[in-house]
């Protein structure tokens, strides 16, 4: 199993109950196809570098999880026929990002 990060900007007209079926969809994927999930965050609407599909800002999740390998192509597929996704990145973590992870996790644990 290895360790990966996904962070994926939903739509900004999106309700909070579609925000919340979306990250389940997502989540329950991860979990029907053996994954572990390690975190998730909810990062909230921020403004956007540049404009995505003519807008300007975008919710902003992350998932960290423990998967096989070939989870991620189907995984990554289920992003691109969602169109209330409008961006995803999926990265690889290896053993210093895993622990740059954990410090960051324990940090945000220390201010909630």
């Amino acid at each position: 199993m290895n360790h990966y990060e996904t962070v994926f900007i939903l739509n900004p007209v999106l309700s909070d109950t579609q925000i919340e079926e979306t990250v389940k969809k997502f989540e329950d994927f991860l979990k029907k196809n053996g994954a572990k999930m390690v975190s998730k965050e909810n990062w909230g609407l921020k403004k956007l570098a540049y404009p995505i599909q003519h807008k300007k800002s975008g919710f902003y999740h992350l998932f960290e999880f423990a998967a096989a390998g070939e989870v991620i192509a189907p995984y990554e597929q289920e992003f691109r026929r969602d169109e209330r996704i409008m961006r995803f990145l999926t990265v690889k973590l290896d053993k210093h990002a895993i622990e740059w992870a954990e410090k960051r996790r324990t940090r945000l644990k220390a201010k909630a």
